[in-house]
Protein backbone atom coordinates (compact mmCIF):
# COMPACT_ATOMS: atom_id res chain seq x y z
CA UNK A 1 0.00 0.00 0.00
CA UNK A 2 1.30 3.54 -1.61
CA UNK A 3 2.12 5.95 2.04
CA UNK A 4 -0.62 8.44 0.66
CA UNK A 5 -3.44 5.46 0.81
CA UNK A 6 -1.89 4.59 4.43
CA UNK A 7 -2.11 8.29 5.68
CA UNK A 8 -5.86 8.67 3.74
CA UNK A 9 -7.00 5.32 5.17
CA UNK A 10 -6.14 5.84 8.85
CA UNK A 11 -7.43 9.40 8.72
CA UNK A 12 -10.47 8.35 6.99
CA UNK A 13 -12.45 6.99 10.26
CA UNK A 14 -12.29 10.66 12.12
CA UNK A 15 -15.38 11.44 10.27
CA UNK A 16 -14.16 14.42 8.30
CA UNK A 17 -12.81 15.25 4.61
CA UNK A 18 -8.96 13.77 4.12
CA UNK A 19 -7.49 15.36 0.98
CA UNK A 20 -4.41 15.41 -0.55
CA UNK A 21 -2.63 18.34 -1.21
CA UNK A 22 -5.62 20.56 -1.94
CA UNK A 23 -9.44 20.76 -0.83
CA UNK A 24 -12.14 21.53 -3.47
CA UNK A 25 -14.72 21.24 -0.87
CA UNK A 26 -17.26 23.35 1.09
CA UNK A 27 -17.00 22.11 4.39
CA UNK A 28 -15.34 24.32 7.22
CA UNK A 29 -13.67 21.22 8.88
CA UNK A 30 -11.20 19.25 7.05
CA UNK A 31 -7.71 17.44 6.84
CA UNK A 32 -5.27 18.19 4.29
CA UNK A 33 -2.20 16.15 4.00
CA UNK A 34 1.38 16.43 1.63
CA UNK A 35 4.78 14.82 1.92
CA UNK A 36 7.17 17.52 2.37
CA UNK A 37 10.10 15.13 1.77
CA UNK A 38 10.72 11.37 0.57
CA UNK A 39 14.46 10.37 1.08
CA UNK A 40 16.31 6.56 1.41
CA UNK A 41 15.87 5.60 4.73
CA UNK A 42 17.66 2.35 4.37
CA UNK A 43 20.61 1.20 1.07
CA UNK A 44 22.13 -2.14 1.02
CA UNK A 45 23.89 -2.96 -1.91
CA UNK A 46 23.23 0.20 -3.41
CA UNK A 47 19.63 -0.14 -3.91
CA UNK A 48 17.40 1.87 -1.82
CA UNK A 49 15.56 -0.66 0.73
CA UNK A 50 13.56 1.67 2.16
CA UNK A 51 12.22 4.82 1.84
CA UNK A 52 11.51 7.63 4.48
CA UNK A 53 8.20 10.24 4.32
CA UNK A 54 7.73 12.49 5.59
CA UNK A 55 4.35 13.76 5.90
CA UNK A 56 2.35 17.22 7.48
CA UNK A 57 -0.72 16.82 8.25
CA UNK A 58 -3.06 20.22 8.54
CA UNK A 59 -6.66 20.20 10.25
CA UNK A 60 -8.78 23.16 9.66
CA UNK A 61 -11.62 24.47 11.48
CA UNK A 62 -13.80 26.86 13.12
CA UNK A 63 -14.98 24.65 15.95
CA UNK A 64 -12.39 24.60 18.70
CA UNK A 65 -13.93 21.48 20.46
CA UNK A 66 -13.45 19.69 16.80
CA UNK A 67 -9.81 21.27 16.26
CA UNK A 68 -9.27 19.52 20.14
CA UNK A 69 -10.61 16.43 19.06
CA UNK A 70 -8.69 16.30 15.79
CA UNK A 71 -5.23 17.13 17.02
CA UNK A 72 -5.72 14.08 19.03
CA UNK A 73 -7.24 11.57 16.84
CA UNK A 74 -4.75 12.52 14.09
CA UNK A 75 -1.67 11.56 16.83
CA UNK A 76 -3.44 8.36 17.84
CA UNK A 77 -4.28 7.35 14.37
CA UNK A 78 -1.21 7.86 12.59
CA UNK A 79 1.21 6.26 15.69
CA UNK A 80 -1.41 3.57 15.55
CA UNK A 81 -0.16 2.96 11.47
CA UNK A 82 3.37 3.12 12.66
CA UNK A 83 3.95 6.98 11.98
CA UNK A 84 6.49 8.62 14.54
CA UNK A 85 5.99 12.33 15.33
CA UNK A 86 8.48 14.93 14.61
CA UNK A 87 6.40 18.31 15.47
CA UNK A 88 3.56 20.05 15.73
CA UNK A 89 2.32 23.60 15.96
CA UNK A 90 -0.62 26.18 16.52
CA UNK A 91 -2.14 28.90 13.48
CA UNK A 92 -5.16 31.05 13.16
CA UNK A 93 -6.18 32.25 10.03
CA UNK A 94 -7.32 35.81 11.02
CA UNK A 95 -9.19 36.24 7.76
CA UNK A 96 -10.53 33.51 7.42
CA UNK A 97 -11.61 33.07 11.37
CA UNK A 98 -10.13 29.08 10.97
CA UNK A 99 -7.92 27.08 13.49
CA UNK A 100 -5.16 25.61 11.65
CA UNK A 101 -3.32 22.73 13.77
CA UNK A 102 0.46 21.65 12.16
CA UNK A 103 1.16 18.52 12.57
CA UNK A 104 4.29 16.22 10.92
CA UNK A 105 4.99 12.96 10.97
CA UNK A 106 8.00 10.35 9.89
CA UNK A 107 7.35 6.79 8.10
CA UNK A 108 9.69 4.51 6.63
CA UNK A 109 8.54 1.81 4.40
CA UNK A 110 10.19 -0.88 2.93
CA UNK A 111 10.39 -0.66 -1.29
CA UNK A 112 8.65 -4.06 -1.25
CA UNK A 113 5.85 -2.56 0.27
CA UNK A 114 5.07 0.34 -1.88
Amino acid sequence: MSARAIVTSALKPLGVPVVFLKYRGAEETYIRFFFYNESSALTADDSEEATGYYVQVDVFTKDPSEYARLEDGVKDRLISAGFGRSGQYDLYENETEIYHKVLRFYYAQNTEEE
